[in-house]
């Protein structure tokens, strides 16, 4: 999966120009891959790969009154996949974590304060179960690169579409220099594919922006008359973060549907993530990677989770 996810990475920006360019951009597009073999485990356990592309586009900022700096809208469609503790399971009593897919399109727009204080709203809508394409995608990835062959997929959840309504906080904590702060950031999500909230500190440590004016908050674009070119970036970060899970349809499966699937599940009510990355940001790019680690999201997990992430964007547009 690694492999093939970095080739659809370089296919995303093989049509961009790489032109250098002055001053501030309008329009960012971005890919971002997840899977749990970028932590050398070589497993396909529990979340085990995520495809996300997206394109943000920068408000004209002669429209923002008061105390709002910018806004900025964003398209996503992504595709989340989840295995059991091995993507091939000889029978259904090891079958730990229910195999699940949900692919989805989401928008979303964010308003950032002049105090650097960053609200968001959005929704997504897709769909869980064998209209995921989860196993599709999984099993042509494995062949392409010549990984075991899957076994497992006939005990996924059911169908069901979701349309779920998402809403972020974020703000700046404190600020002790001009190279390291910490920063709130809050997360509820309600609808019948996942209902939780979230809450957890971002520490940022080396060359960093504002809030308003940075890759960790997708805010490096804006749109504005004679703006200046946003500084370079280049930071480390941590973020450890509490979950509380009301409803995860990947886990009990649909919320509407009676037959949910053959092997369902009730998870754990708080769930502890904590993520350490690094991120460059020099305009037209910016490029990150994080590891992040999670405790078991049910009881009948064999393993705790952990996978990484990898994230490329490119500004454009002035």
């Amino acid at each position: 999966m690694v492999k093939i996810n970095f080739i659809l990475l370089v296919f995303f920006f093989s049509s961009i120009s790489l032109s250098a360019q002055t001053g501030n951009f309008k329009n960012m597009i971005g890919f971002k891959s997840e899977n749990d073999s970028y932590l050398g485990s070589g497993s396909d356990r529990y979340y085990t790969n995520g495809l996300f592309f997206n394109f943000r586009h920068a408000l004209n900022q002669k429209d923002t009154t008061g105390r709002v700096e910018k806004k900025i809208w964003e398209a996503e469609i992504g595709q989340y996949i989840y295995n059991a503790q091995s993507g091939a399971v000889p029978d259904i009593i090891y079958v730990d974590r229910p195999f699940a897919g949900y692919l989805y399109g989401a928008a979303k727009i964010s308003w950032y304060k002049k105090d650097e204080q960053v609200m968001s709203a959005g929704l997504n809508i897709g769909t869980i179960g064998p209209n995921s394409l989860a196993k599709d995608a999984q099993e042509l990835l494995h062949r392409v690169i010549g990984f075991y062959e899957i076994n497992g997929w006939q005990y996924q959840v059911k169908n069901e579409i979701g349309v779920n309504a998402l809403f972020e906080y974020k703000r700046l904590l404190l600020r002790p220099s001009e190279n390291a702060d910490f920063s709130l950031a809050t997360q509820a999500i309600v609808g019948n594919t996942n209902t939780r909230a979230s809450a957890g500190v971002l520490f940022r440590a080396g060359s960093i922006n504002k809030l308003t004016q940075s890759a960790s908050t997708n805010s490096r674009i804006s749109n504005i008359e004679g703006s200046s070119l946003t500084k370079k970036e280049f930071f480390f970060y941590t973020q450890p973060t509490l979950n509380v899970i009301v409803y995860d349809a990947t886990i009990q499966g649909g919320l509407f549907r009676d037959d949910k699937g053959p092997v369902t599940y009730t998870p754990n009510r708080l769930v502890y993530a904590q993520e350490v990355g690094v991120l460059y940001a020099q305009n037209p790019w910016t490029a990150s990677f994080s590891a992040i680690f999670k405790t078991k999201e049910m009881k009948s997990q064999v393993r705790s989770q952990q996978y990484g992430s990898v994230s490329l964007s490119y500004s454009f547009g002035h």
